[in-house]
């Protein structure tokens, strides 16, 4: 892969937006790393109604990911809201189709991260990011936290973890990132291009 054009895929599902902006402030983390370019895309709603479908193209935001996502990025983001202490079912979803990537090893020696949303504190962040990394794990990806060398990480009293970027969003779900959560997701984006440039 030419390292002038690297696509690094910030792959995320959010129904109020918070999820949504943290992958806006790691994918300017992206590119602020000369040579990579952030491919923001999400995934579609799943439904317990076996009639519901959603459309081909989503109504507003980011794409809907495809398989040639997967296989032409050179680095993964993958980011959802909790849901009790672990990733939505429409993201659990798309990994679960994910076998034909896994047995062609399309991911397997590309870094990966990952970044959620709650409604508060104690709302399962760190569950959910270390269960969101277990599939990666079997994909054969390098995973890439964020370091405490990253100083807002010692001192954020809203969200942030070693383990990702997150954000208490509050019960209506509609809180503003903080200026740490900001900082820190920048951190995470700009890290995982920097592992794919030198991994590349």
């Amino acid at each position: 892969m030419n390292a002038k054009n690297l696509k690094i895929l910030v792959l995320y599902y959010s129904q109020n937006g918070s999820t949504r902006n943290l992958a806006l402030e790691i994918a300017k983390g992206v590119e602020s790393v000369a040579g990579c370019e952030a491919v923001l895309r999400t995934v579609p709603k799943v439904s317990a109604v076996s009639e519901a479908v959603e459309s081909d193209i989503p109504d507003s935001g980011a794409p809907y990911a495809t398989a040639d996502d997967l296989k032409t990025c050179a680095g993964l983001a993958l980011g959802s809201p909790t849901r009790f202490g672990n990733m939505a079912a429409a993201v659990k979803y798309f990994i679960d189709g994910t076998i034909p990537q896994w047995l062609g090893a399309e991911l397997a020696g590309k870094p990966a991260t990952v970044f959620t949303s709650t409604s508060s504190q104690h709302g399962g962040q760190e569950s959910t990011l270390l269960t969101m990394m277990l599939p990666l794990l079997h994909h054969g990806m390098i995973i890439s936290g964020i370091p405490f060398t990253e100083t807002a990480l010692s001192h954020t009293q809203s969200g942030g973890t070693p383990y990702g970027a997150s954000h208490t969003a509050g019960h209506n779900g509609n809180a503003a990132l903080t200026a740490d959560e900001q900082q820190l997701a920048f951190a995470q984006g700009k890290r995982l291009a920097e592992l794919a440039v030198k991994l590349a």
